[in-house]
C-alpha cells in the first residue's frame, strides 16, 4: 500500500528512516484539507439544524406545519430544490465559481433544514435528539475508520451506489403501494448503506488529495483548473448527504413519533 494511506504518516518504527521535512508538510496539508472539508459539513448540519428548529417552532401553529399540511406549490419547492441544487453542484462543478459553490452549499443547507422541519413535527424531541447523537458518534467512528484503514474501500462505492438506487425504487414503491414491514426494512438497510458511504467517501475524498497534490507536482496548469476549494466544498456536500441520511434512517427506524 502506497505511503499516503498509511495511518501513522509520522510514526517513526524500529529501524525505519525518519520522515522527511517533505512529507511532513505532505501531512500536514493533508489535515488541513481534510478540517477544512468536516469544517464546512458540520457548519452546513448546524444551519440546517437551527433553521428546521426555527421553522417548526410552534407545533402545529408553525409556519412548517402550515406550508406542509395545506401542500401546494411552495411545499414542492422546498423538497425539490435541494436536488436540483445537489444534480446542479455535480454538474457543474468545473462551470460555477468557487464563490458561486459556496453560496450552493449554503442555500442547499437552509433548505434542507426548511425541508426537515417535517420532522420536528412528526417525532418527537427525544427521539430526534436520540438519532441526531446516535448518527455523530457513528459518523465520527465510521470517518475515522474511512481516513485511518489500510484496506481499499473504492470496490465497495460501486456496491453501495448501486444500493442507494435500489433503495430509492423501493421508497417509491412503497409509497405508492404500501407493504407491511417494508418500511422498516427499507429504513435499517439505509442505515447500513450510508454507513458504508460515510467510510467510502472519507476516503476517497483523501485520496482525492493525494491525486491534486501529485497533479500539481507534475501539471500546475492543469490543477489549477479546479482549485481545491472547489474539492474542499464537494467533499463536505458528500459527507453532509451521507449523515442527514443515515439521521433519517435511523430515526425512522427508531424514533417515536408524536
Amino acid at each position: 500500500m502506497a505511503d499516503y494511506n498509511d495511518p501513522r504518516p509520522t510514526a517513526t518504527g524500529f529501524g525505519s528512516v525518519p520522515r522527511t521535512g517533505g512529507q511532513v508538510v505532505f501531512d500536514a496539508g493533508l489535515r488541513k484539507h481534510m478540517l477544512s472539508i468536516y469544517n464546512y459539513m458540520t457548519s452546513g448540519v448546524l444551519l440546517t439544524g437551527i433553521v428546521a428548529l426555527l421553522f417548526s417552532r410552534g407545533g402545529a401553529e408553525s409556519p412548517a406545519a402550515q406550508v406542509f399540511v395545506n401542500g401546494g406549490i411552495l411545499a414542492w419547492i422546498i423538497i425539490l430544490s435541494p436536488l436540483a441544487i445537489v444534480m446542479a453542484m455535480s454538474f457543474g462543478q468545473r462551470k460555477f465559481s468557487t464563490g458561486a459553490l459556496q453560496a450552493m452549499f449554503w442555500g442547499f443547507a437552509v433548505l434542507m433544514g426548511l425541508s426537515l422541519s417535517t420532522v420536528l413535527l412528526v417525532y418527537t424531541g427525544s427521539s430526534v435528539a436520540t438519532a441526531f447523537f446516535a448518527t455523530a458518534a457513528a459518523f465520527a467512528g465510521l470517518s475515522l475508520f474511512g481516513y485511518t484503514t489500510n484496506k481499499d474501500l473504492s470496490g465497495f462505492g460501486t456496491f453501495l451506489i448501486m444500493g442507494v438506487v435500489g433503495l430509492v425504487v423501493a421508497t417509491l414503491i412503497n409509497m405508492f403501494f404500501p407493504m407491511p414491514g417494508l418500511s422498516l426494512a427499507i429504513s435499517f438497510i439505509g442505515v447500513l448503506l450510508f454507513a458504508g458511504l460515510t467510510a467510502y467517501d472519507t476516503q476517497r475524498l483523501k485520496n482525492e488529495y493525494v491525486a491534486i497534490q501529485q497533479m500539481t507536482a507534475a501539471n500546475p496548469q492543469a490543477a489549477a483548473a479546479f482549485p481545491v476549494g472547489k474539492v474542499v466544498i464537494l467533499g463536505a456536500l458528500s459527507l453532509y448527504l451521507d449523515f442527514i441520511n443515515m439521521f433519517q434512517f435511523l430515526l425512522s427506524f427508531m424514533g417515536n413519533r408524536n
